[in-house]
């Protein structure tokens, strides 16, 4: 039986946006939640001082600093929370690993797929030290069920995937060109945005793809900017038909630019004996149809369900996008601590990386991944 760590961990958070307030409120509250010992959060740094100050006083952190450099070495700090922008994530990730700290980094893995690998290849040369993505989505307890009714054989043999990744914050062509948007600052567009998350998901339940064919739009080619327009590097959106090596096959799409929708994760896996539909818009219900039956059941999420009752005990009382980065935080202490690594850890991203990658590449070519 695996617990947590015996001592409390010494935190740094790097990046204080959207995500850097999940990580510093799932470090806060996994504690009260799970148990286990409450975690010092030491330092917290940001672009400036003064943003790093504030910051630091409302997360609620012992020291601020404008140099990630010094959270990263501080030697009161046991792992490193790094939720800054795409381009300093591998700077930033292999410093911590070499400084001698865990590293909790959120997606995409990197820029680029050769970043990804040095990355990868640095984590396996420090096997002491844990490494997890924010692939948070992993964690909800709708997920968990359906992957283990996959996993027990509950609707057959899995057949078929469908899956999209849609939302609309960059639908506007007024809104402003953003680093983004750039290859050097973003990497990849709506597939490193967006559509890796629905990879994270695809390969949990369907296992790893071995071919793919896929196409990228860049709907809106250069957008607003206070030095005039600026274009836009990478993809809008993309669709792509895959195969499992299972046998299986699937089909994907994603984009920034699908008016309307503002977290349409959406999926459905058909098996020989039924169906399961996800939708994150909808994240506390599973519809599932079994062999013999008229139509589709629609299934609640519960205490019956992985890591709910954690929150609360009453079925039926939502569970929300930051609960999901607790589960998350509570499984990287836990890995600390010994268990098992549910990930996905840096060797696991890569594999994410490789797909969307692929996908970025083909251009209507037939792509092999194994």
């Amino acid at each position: 039986m695996f617990g947590f760590p015996d001592r409390p961990l010494g935190v740094a958070l790097i990046g204080t946006g959207f995500m850097g307030k999940c990580h510093a409120l799932a470090w806060r509250n996994v504690a009260a939640v799970f148990g286990g010992p409450h975690h010092r959060l030491e330092v917290l740094s940001d672009a400036t001082q003064e943003a790093a100050d504030i910051f630091a006083q409302q997360f609620g952190f012992q020291r601020a600093t404008a140099h990630w450099q010094e959270a990263i070495a501080d030697p009161a700090v046991d792992v490193v929370s790094i939720t800054a922008p795409n381009g300093l994530h591998r700077p930033m990730a292999e410093a911590a690993l070499l400084a001698g700290k865990h590293v909790w980094l959120e997606k995409p893995m990197a820029l680029t797929l050769q970043d990804a690998e040095a990355m990868a290849s640095l984590a396996s040369d420090h096997p002491g030290q844990v490494t997890m993505l924010g692939y948070n989505y992993l964690r909800s307890p709708a997920f968990q069920a359906a992957r283990k009714m996959i996993e027990d054989g509950e609707i057959g043999i899995p057949l078929a995937f469908r899956g999209v990744y849609d939302e609309d914050y960059s639908a506007d062509p007024t809104i402003p060109w953003s680093w983004r948007m750039t290859h050097q600052g973003g990497g990849l567009g709506a597939l490193g945005d967006l559509g890796c998350h629905l990879v994270s998901q695809m390969l949990a339940l369907m296992g790893p793809v071995t071919e793919l064919i896929a196409q990228t739009q860049i709907a809106v080619p250069t957008r607003p900017s206070s030095d005039g327009p600026k274009v836009v590097e990478n993809e809008d959106s993309a669709m792509a038909l895959l195969r499992f090596a299972s046998g299986a096959h699937g089909s994907f799409a994603t984009s920034r630019v699908a008016r309307g929708r503002k977290c349409r994760l959406q999926w459905e896996v058909h098996g020989s004996l039924g169906t399961i539909v996800f939708d994150q818009e909808n994240m506390n219900e599973l519809w599932i149809h079994r062999a013999g039956e008229a139509g589709f059941v629609r299934h609640l999420t519960g205490p019956e369900q992985p890591d709910f009752a954690a929150f609360c005990p009453a079925p039926g009382h939502n569970f929300g996008f930051n609960e999901q980065k607790i589960v998350e935080a509570r499984d990287l202490l836990v890995a600390i601590a010994g268990a098992p690594k549910k990930g996905p850890d840096f060797a696991q991203g890569l594999e994410i990386e490789r797909v969307i990658h692929a996908m970025a590449k083909s251009n209507g070519d037939r792509m092999l991944l194994a």
